[in-house]
């Protein structure tokens, strides 16, 4: 059985899904439900408004347990169902969801455009006419235009998903339930009174920063300001491109490689200045801090994540919760703790996107010394310095380890010299050279997948239905022509409107001095304008599918025993009882090992960690 639901709730100008989270919102002692439509299968959808009990008894005569429920957008209906009238239903569905899987993320996914899209009736406007009232405020006429309104929407949205459907198989349908559930029904708890203290750090260390720069906090919030401090010290103004007008600015971003060599300039004031910068420019840090403690304020800690986030399917941060970009050492990690009684396993799968760059690329020797379990970045170490593998330093297997994990998918000696600077090995040119050299030397068939994905390319922009080779495991990944790549998750990588970049070509023939069939260069079509794609970022966006393929069929073993409350990147965490933590352990490392079906071959392997706080979770040795 398939319940769709849509809520209609009180909102205003302060108080709006475009001002708050939905965690916010919903949690919110402003909140009131004006009205709830349920649609039975394909039944006439039935309507009800009335006080919070009458609601939550018309809401009770639903079999929730036992059903599929879906809504478009069921992180707000979800919430709604759950937190205020503590239904958890059998399996959510989300047309959203399953939107930006199969028509992009950039496509436009409200209900609006969809409805359009695919034909399905006029989403109408009742709710912009609702703005600021009570259920009390409305007549009945408009009660009754009100219910209309919202039960269009669940027609709408049920149409939708008999469209979506076969797109889905049953795995990545309950992909997208264990996505919701995370923060629909959230366990994680913060800690209040260590996020305070750390937030009064934080401030204390900026205003710190501050005195020590000995300049104002407008100077160094302002470019052009902050520019003509450092030109009067004697300093040379990084500059760059803008990636927005084209036209020459100021490198004073925190991630300019110009602005980050300012950090260790000679002169303590222009360390100190650049210091202070971050610190008061970048208030992610406090930000967060100030978020997860208002939120601890409130109830437990839902996770909120985008499903199909990126165009390679992984996951991202939603609700203005970040939890995908919590820098490694955060001391935020400390306040996100397990309930009473249980404690966090953590599995982060080791190398996972090398390893399946090795096994698609056929790299025999690599994936070998995965399977065994071997050091392959003294591997890569001893290749380039021409020693033992015995006799290699820990700075050559550090670059070793930037080599294996950087280097696969055609990055350039220039970009990985000024990489290597920046993380504080000094390297020139001439050796980054050498290192690039080594390296495709050494991996000649990771070099054939690159130029495999660019005929590939070729394929996809010709009119003509052609096929081509991609790697040597084609019961992973094919080409699909016209469309892009074919998915184990049945969700194509997709290329919309690829097409050759005649401008890009050009340029790069007249820089190399080449023939101009030989530097043809391509790109595809998004929301935010045309996107440049080659062969080794081919290779790079299926590698990057295919760990988020295994990532989601591991995740779901995982989930059939213990709650898997987060996923962050290649790692997944659940919660254990505390008595049992050693067979969680297990059991998540026996998991995070497995192998699909499509990858029988593939070396996996993983580390795991258990503690109470996400943040202070030790290695399991099992």
């Amino acid at each position: 059985m398939i319940l769709t639901i849509d809520f209609e709730t009180f909102y205003d100008k302060e108080y709006s899904l475009s001002k708050i989270t939905t965690e916010e919102y919903v949690r919110d002692p402003r909140f009131e439900t004006i009205g709830v439509c349920v649609k039975v299968d394909d039944e006439p959808t039935e309507w009800f408004s009335g006080t919070h009990e009458q609601t939550a008894k018309w809401l009770a005569q639903f079999p929730w347990e036992d059903a599929f429920v879906l809504a478009h957008n069921m992180m707000f209906d979800g919430a709604i169902l759950s937190w205020r009238y503590n239904i958890k239903p059998f399996v959510y569905l989300d047309t959203l969801c399953m939107a930006r899987a199969v028509d992009g993320i950039e496509a436009g996914n409200s209900l609006s455009k969809l409805a359009e899209r695919y034909n399905l009736g006029q989403k109408g406007n009742e709710v912009v006419l609702a703005l600021g009232k009570r259920r009390k405020d409305f007549t009945s006429y408009e009660l009754s235009n009100y219910a209309r309104y919202c039960a269009n929407d669940v027609d709408i949205t049920y149409k939708l998903f008999d469209v979506f459907k076969e797109s889905f198989n049953k795995n990545e349908l309950k992909v997208i339930d264990l996505t919701l559930r995370m923060f629909t029904i959230p366990v994680l708890t913060l800690d209040s009174a260590f996020l305070q203290k750390h937030l009064d750090e934080v401030i204390a260390q900026k205003e710190t920063l501050l005195e020590e720069a000995g300049v104002t906090k407008e100077v160094l919030m302002s470019n052009p300001k902050f520019a003509a401090m450092l030109e009067s010290w004697g300093v040379d103004v990084p500059m760059k491109v803008s990636p927005t007008t084209k036209k020459i600015t100021f490198a004073l971003a925190k991630n300019d490689d110009g602005f980050k060599a300012l950090a260790e300039h000679p002169d303590p004031r222009v360390q100190c200045a650049v210091a202070a910068r971050l610190g008061t420019k970048s208030t992610l840090e406090e930000t967060r801090t100030q978020r997860l403690l208002d939120i601890s304020f409130r109830g437990s800690l839902p996770v909120p994540l985008r499903y199909y986030a990126a165009h390679t399917g992984r996951w991202g941060g939603d609700d203005k919760v970040n939890l995908q970009n919590i820098p490694r050492k955060s001391k935020i990690k400390q306040a996100i703790c397990a309930p009473h009684g249980h404690v966090l396993v953590e599995a982060d799968s080791s190398q996972i996107e090398a390893r399946i760059l090795a096994w698609l690329a056929g790299e025999t020797y690599l994936t070998n010394a995965f399977e065994d379990d071997k050091d392959v970045y003294k591997i890569m170490a001893a290749a380039m310095y021409h020693c033992d593998v015995s006799e290699v330093t820990e700075a050559q297997r550090f670059i070793g380890k930037t080599v294996v994990l950087g280097c696969g998918y055609g990055l350039g000696a220039d970009k990985f010299m000024k990489h290597m600077n920046s993380v504080g090995v000094h390297m020139g040119i001439d050796n980054a050279r050498y290192i690039i050299g080594t390296y495709r030397a050494t991996n000649r068939r990771i070099t054939e997948l690159w130029e495999q994905g660019q005929r590939c390319l070729e394929a996809l922009a010709s009119e003509e239905l052609k096929t081509t080779l991609f790697g040597v495991r084609s019961q992973a990944v094919q080409l699909l022509p016209g469309v892009g790549f074919d998915m184990p998750s049945g969700i194509p990588l997709k290329y919309p409107k690829i097409e050759i970049d005649t401008e890009a070509s050009l340029r790069r023939a007249e820089k190399l001095g080449r023939p101009l069939q030989d530097t043809i260069q391509y790109r595809y079509s998004t929301k935010r304008g045309y996107v440049n794609i080659y062969g080794g970022k081919v290779v790079e966006n299926v590698c990057q599918a295919l760990a988020r393929c295994v990532i989601a069929q591991q995740m779901l073993k995982v989930a059939a025993v213990y709650p898997v409350v987060l996923t962050v990147h290649d790692s997944i965490v659940c919660i254990a009882p505390e008595r049992g933590w050693e067979a969680a352990c297990d059991y998540v490392q026996e998991c995070m090992r497995w192998r699909p079906s499509w990858a029988s071959t593939l070396p996996l392997n993983c580390e795991v960690k258990y503690g109470k706080t996400y943040g202070t979770t030790v290695k399991y040795i099992g």
